[in-house]
């Protein structure tokens, strides 16, 4: 896990949609007895797929830009002298205005005040956006964890709670929009932030993206606040690569595609 938790800076935020745990019967009844049989094995297929996600990027070797200090993993000092100028303002967070913009916004400012944290930006500005949103959301399911900072290392928490408050739909909607950050994140240097994947990983983690995708699309003829992430995510199946040279040249010809992406599910 601590190894996954860094990848906030690349793709680890893919973690906290990787929803393992048991729920109660109970529980599980309750959440689906209003939901069709299709809806329910779409909803387990997403799961599905985000789980091989993280045991693929699990199998990774540590970034080279990492080391490890008294308190986990750190950035190496040479990283941090450059720090990142494409996080998202947190004053994004006052232009939500649907529960289901809050839920994505949220999910977004998370993975980039983990990424200021690992470079010791100031966060304070994170933190009052990030609060905020919680407070506006008012969901129950964020009193299973300590922190609402703390989202993407309590996924498995989170996600039962949510599940017995009847707001899955809306972790669908943090979990896609946390993988729109991370190809975005990835996307302002391949070379670095791919640099450990293998062939087989890039193959692997492109083929469940696609997967996702197809599932999300279908999984919004149910929902009604998918369609605009099923809209934002479509452009991305273009990323169907069996190399990690395919990959990052993929990545790279959508780039603007990944931008209009993530301009749309912040929205």
């Amino acid at each position: 896990m601590k190894k996954l938790s860094i990848l906030a800076i690349a793709f680890a935020a893919i973690v906290f949609a990787a929803c393992g745990g048991k729920k109660s019967e109970q529980a599980a009844e309750n959440a689906d007895s209003l939901k069709s049989f299709e809806q329910q094995q779409i909803e387990a297929s997403i799961k599905m797929h985000f789980d091989s996600i993280a045991a693929e990027i699990g199998k990774l070797k540590q970034l080279p830009f990492l080391s490890d200090g008294d308190d986990g993993l750190k950035l190496t000092k040479e990283e941090k002298q450059v720090k990142p100028d494409y996080l998202l303002d947190p004053a994004t967070a006052e232009e939500a205005t649907t529960l289901a913009e809050k839920y994505r916004i949220l999910s977004a400012l998370n993975v980039d005040k983990k990424i200021a944290t690992f470079y010791e930006m100031p966060t304070e500005d994170y933190d009052k956006a990030i609060t905020k949103l919680v407070a506006d959301i008012n969901d129950p399911s964020f009193k299973a964890i300590d922190d609402a900072n703390t989202l993407y290392e309590t996924s498995t928490t989170l996600y039962d709670a949510m599940n017995e408050n009847g707001r899955i739909n809306f972790f669908w909607q943090m979990a896609s929009a946390a993988l729109i950050e991370e190809l975005y994140v990835a996307n302002q240097n391949p070379d670095k932030y791919l640099s450990t994947f293998t062939d087989e990983a890039a193959s692997n983690v492109t083929f469940r993206i696609i997967l996702i995708l197809d599932a999300i699309n279908r999984l919004a003829q149910y929902d009604p606040d998918i369609q605009p992430v099923a809209k934002a995510l479509a452009p991305l199946d273009v990323l169907n690569a069996t190399t990690v040279a395919e990959l990052k040249d993929q990545i790279a010809k959508a780039k603007e595609q990944i931008n209009d992406a993530r301009k749309a599910i912040i929205k």
